[in-house]
């Protein structure tokens, strides 16, 4: 669905590891609708190994508001095709509500290692492809799927509940390496990257025609100088943080995350990665007055980029702020 404008916002769901777990439930309710009101179409929901099931947050969410469509992380190491179709088609049958798949194949590598697997960064990318293709054959209900791959091998395997037409999922690829965006191109699929400065990055011309998106945090202020202690005081240094980031650059082979942990944008750049190396959150910030901020955004957008997964909001202002900063960047870029 292409929002007015000429893009879409997704926010990002607390995690359950941080911060006071018994609050978890209530802090995810909010998140979701405050997303909600601020336009958002749709709410990430992250997964790995030391976080609630996304699927049961995903439920969460639904029950909290009227549309937003769980933007759900699905690592193939986890579960089979079947049981993440099966997991599509439940809440549509319960909720008449839709999802959109974000596929991911990578993590810590302490993470996939404990789990018995040890593929290879861009094998991982196969057997993302080989899955996805699966789940999304049963949830269109292509009759009976047969499947005999390098990964995965069904015979005449149905889905019940059927999934409504209007609900089959739309599928996202969280990944910047080529393998990653090779992937996303042969499913069909938008793919999500972690932007560079507007003016080193390449955009979408890649992707042969599909959809691109970025997730990246924004904060954005009527005044440059207020902005930037809204920044600072909610991202200060942090000793442990950084050693954290280091620790987690290592054993990382994600290329995005080696990416990021190189960069250096210029000293005049909204683009600040201070948050990020100091392990506070896993993307890039624009900071700056909402005319510098949505002059960012512009560039994005005319690179290609329609989708934007914003980072995980403090407050329902803050999400307003940032509303206001893409408004203006639709109309900046659509003057220019």
């Amino acid at each position: 669905m292409e929002a007015l404008g000429g893009y879409r916002l997704f926010s990002t769901c607390p995690e359950s590891a941080r911060g006071d777990a018994s609050a978890f439930r209530q802090r995810a309710v909010d998140v979701a609708r405050w997303s909600e009101d601020a336009g958002c179409e749709g709410m990430l929901i992250y997964t790995d190994n030391r976080l609630v099931d996304p699927w049961l947050v995903a439920a969460l969410s639904i029950q909290a508001t009227e549309k937003l469509a769980p933007l759900v992380a699905v690592q193939p190491v986890y579960m089979h095709p079947y049981s993440m179709a099966k997991m599509v088609a439940s809440l549509a049958l319960l909720y008449d509500r839709g999802v959109v798949l974000n596929m991911v194949a990578g993590g810590f590598r302490n993470d996939l290692e404990a789990l018995d697997d040890p593929s290879a960064h861009d094998d991982r990318y196969t057997r993302l492809v080989e899955y996805t293709s699966i789940a999304m054959r049963l949830l269109a209900n292509d009759g009976p799927v047969s499947h005999d791959g390098r990964y995965y091998r069904v015979r005449n395997l149905r889905l019940q509940p059927d999934l409504p037409p209007d609900l089959l999922p739309e599928v996202f690829v969280s990944g910047s390496s080529e393998a990653g965006l090779a992937a996303a191109v042969e499913l069909g699929a938008t793919a999500i990257q972690y932007p560079k400065p507007a003016q080193d990055d390449l955009g979408v011309h890649h992707l042969n025609g599909l959809k691109g998106g970025i997730r990246v945090g924004v904060i954005a202020r009527d005044d440059e100088d207020d902005a930037w202690r809204v920044a600072t005081a909610r991202f200060p240094g942090d000793r442990k943080g950084q050693l954290m980031h280091q620790l987690a650059t290592k054993v990382s082979d994600s290329s995005w995350h080696r990416d990021l942990a190189e960069m250096e944008p210029g000293e005049s750049s909204p683009y600040w990665l201070f948050p990020f190396q100091n392990y506070k959150t896993f993307c890039p910030y624009l900071v700056g007055s909402y005319e510098r901020v949505a002059a960012e955004l512009a560039k994005y957008l005319e690179l290609g980029y329609s989708t934007f997964i914003l980072d995980i909001p403090p407050d329902p202002d803050e999400l307003h702020h940032t509303r206001t900063a893409f408004e203006l960047s639709a109309r900046v870029a659509t003057d220019g």
